[in-house]
Formats: C-alpha cells, sequence, structure tokens
C-alpha cells in the first residue's frame, strides 16, 4: 500500500508542478518555497527500503546518480524559468520550452537509472523517485527565490534625493 501512495504523491506533484509551470505565477519572497519539498522527503525516509538490503552499495552509488540528476535537473529548470519584476515590484515567473527540455531530459535520464538497477537486480521502490524530486523542487525553487531578490526593490522605501522638492541648502558652522 506504501508503494501505492508514493506514486500517486508523485504523479500529483508533478502533475500539480507541470500545470503550474506555463502559467505566469507571482512568486512571493515570504513564501515557504521549502515545504513541498520537505514533505516529500519525509515521504520518501519514513519507511525502511531506500536502499536494497541485499546490494547496499550498488544501490547506494544508484541513488547518488539519481540525486545528481535531480539536482541537475533542478538547476536546469530554474535558470531556464523565465522572471521579470512588474512595475509595482511583483516578481512573476513561467516556464519556456528549454525547461520543457530539462523535464524530459531528466525524466528519461531516471527512467533509465531505473532500468539499469533492474538490469543489475537490484530492489528500488519509489522511495528513490520522492527523494530525487524533493531535490529537483528544492533546487529550483531555492535558485528561484535568489533569483527574485535581485528584481524587487529594496524593503525600506525612501524618496530619491530632492523628490520632494527643492531644499534649501545651510551653511555649516565650525
Amino acid at each position: 500500500m506504501s508503494g501505492l501512495v508514493d506514486v500517486l504523491a508523485i504523479v500529483a506533484v508533478v502533475v500539480l508542478v507541470i500545470a503550474r509551470q506555463f502559467r505566469p505565477r507571482q512568486l512571493d519572497a515570504d513564501r515557504r518555497w521549502w515545504v513541498v519539498p520537505g514533505v516529500l522527503v519525509f515521504l520518501a525516509v519514513r519507511e525502511p527500503g531506500l536502499l536494497d538490503p541485499g546490494h547496499r552499495t550498488a544501490s547506494a552509488l544508484l541513488l547518488g546518480v539519481e540525486l545528481l540528476v535531480a539536482l541537475v535537473t533542478g538547476l536546469g529548470w530554474a535558470w531556464t524559468t523565465r522572471i521579470w519584476a512588474m512595475p509595482d515590484g511583483e516578481v512573476w515567473s513561467k516556464g519556456t520550452k528549454a525547461g520543457v527540455g530539462v523535464w524530459i531530459t531528466g525524466i528519461a535520464l531516471r527512467t533509465g537509472l531505473v532500468g539499469l538497477g533492474a538490469a543489475f537486480g537490484l530492489h528500488q521502490n519509489t522511495s528513490a523517485l520522492l527523494l530525487g524530486l524533493a531535490l529537483t523542487l528544492l533546487v529550483r525553487s531555492g535558485i528561484l527565490a535568489w533569483r527574485a531578490q535581485g528584481l524587487r526593490p529594496a524593503t525600506g522605501r525612501s524618496a530619491a534625493y530632492g523628490a520632494d522638492g527643492p531644499r534649501t541648502l545651510r551653511k555649516e558652522h565650525v
């Protein structure tokens, strides 16, 4: 039953993420962008079985490669996402066609890793996929939040020098 729950969680998150990727979306600096990846990590490590007990070294190596692919996918997705600032200072984002290419490549590589593991007789469950998805989302969201900081105006708004009219200068006495 746990495998079914994991698969449903993966499918739900992927559908949600892909559906939201192509609509312009406001980035919120105060949003807790790490919550969904945190929940996915919790789901991934809540039960034993992340590593194959009979092939610990090989499955750990495969998991490491899976996480490396997830990291690169998150980096590629974040840097191919278009972000811009509106005149009121709000920052928006939207996925691009290059982002679709990053997703397709990431999914193809992960599918290849699953096939490679099966060819070597490694028992894999969905925990590695959940962990990889969590890392992808965490990296992408973190980089977008970081990129958005450079587009937002400074928080303490002050008028530009001379914005409130001419000022009279006083001579200072020493």
